[in-house]
């Protein structure tokens, strides 16, 4: 067992992983990242982010590193029917980014070490909780920390160890994403809604979209087959050259039946995923991790028991209510077709009603 004693061991060197690690060391916690798989870390993603992302990420110091070739700033979201009509809303300030993944980590990545949190490069393969610290066991040796951050994904095995692992959803969905080597065409996301599938389109630098496709039932011939149901999109992106690998994801909503226990804490998708629709993924993972780093330093203090970060999952449920409620409703269109055209053509109309309810929602 390793000597050293660190306050906070992080497991998972993702976007959530990332942004605590670099909140907590900032703070003064000794903090120590364990992650096996090489920086910076590739993952399939929307790659949008929305206000809340982005404002965290300016608290962070991560966006200046951030260049134009790799990232978009996004004004807007646009919903599109496949068959009729489509709406387009601002977002409300400071706007979204639209960022290759592999930026974001290497911008997070940047901003942890500067801050101080140091890395383990060896990918955890158990745990143990004990009463005075937890020890994390890696192929390179275990190594020790006073409380124990799960930042290890949707799957987090962490997660299903400890026994935390809620049903999967009664229709669960998937996602699949890939680049395309083609200059955007307007500064916001765009969402296409189809029957069963839905397309999201979000400028991620220069000459580059992400196209991912989220649906329940794959069809046969994987990402060109989606494309195919919708005509428009495949008529403009189909000559379009592929400018990174199909990467693949799901169940893409996954609960946990709590968020902490004694020296235990689960952040960003392995406390909870929200379906991709929303988009907001990666802005709530960074946004949580920097409400978990503000108690942090009076947790550990506390002896990191339960009751010490019962705060984190307070803090939690308030972010996880309003995206959820945001995503039911998102996903309630998405599957009731002539209702979404019915509300798309009445949003048009109005559109300042629709701007209220994407600033409450999102801001």
């Amino acid at each position: 067992m390793s000597a050293r004693l660190h306050d906070v061991v992080v497991v998972g060197g993702g976007p959530a992983g990332l942004a605590v690690a670099a909140a907590a060391a900032r703070s003064g916690l000794d903090v120590l990242v364990v992650e096996g798989r090489p920086f910076p870390v590739d993952q399939p993603c929307g790659e949008g982010l929305l206000p809340a992302g982005v404002r965290a990420l300016d608290r962070l110091g991560a966006r200046a590193g951030l260049v134009a070739a790799e990232a978009t700033a996004i004004g807007a979201l646009r919903w599109v029917d496949a068959a009729g009509p489509s709406v387009e809303v601002r977002l409300p300030a400071p706007g979204g980014l639209g960022v290759r993944r592999t930026a974001l980590s290497a911008a997070l990545l940047e901003a942890a070490r500067r801050a101080g949190a140091s890395f383990h490069g060896a990918e955890a393969t158990g745990h143990r909780r004990g009463v005075e610290a937890v020890e994390v066991l890696t192929g390179a040796g275990p190594v020790r920390g006073r409380v124990l951050v799960a930042a290890d994904g949707r799957g987090s095995r962490i997660r299903w160890r400890e026994g935390l692992d809620a049903p999967l959803p009664r229709r669960p969905r998937f996602g699949v994403r890939r680049h395309l080597a083609i200059a955007p065409w307007s500064s916001a996301v765009e969402v296409h809604l189809g029957d069963g599938v839905e397309a999201y389109l979000t400028p991620t630098g220069t000459g580059r979209v992400g196209v991912a496709f989220l649906f329940e039932r794959e069809v046969p011939g994987g990402w060109e087959a989606q494309l195919a149901r919708f005509p428009a999109l495949a008529a403009r992106l189909g000559g379009a050259a592929a400018a990174s690998d199909d990467r693949g994801a799901g169940p893409l909503v996954r609960a946990s039946t709590a968020r902490v226990l004694d020296r235990l804490v689960l952040l960003g998708d392995a406390a909870g995923s929200v379906d991709a629709l929303s988009g907001e993924g990666v802005s709530i993972a960074l946004a949580g991790a920097l409400d978990l780093a503000e108690l942090l330093p009076e947790a550990v203090s506390a002896g990191g028991s339960r009751g010490a970060l019962l705060g984190w999952e307070r803090a939690w449920h308030r972010r996880q209510l309003r995206a959820a409620a945001w995503t039911s409703i998102l996903l309630g269109l998405a599957r009731r077709p002539a209702l979404r055209r019915g509300i798309l053509s009445l949003a048009a109309g109005r559109p300042r009603l629709l701007q209220r309810l994407v600033a409450f929602a999102l801001g």
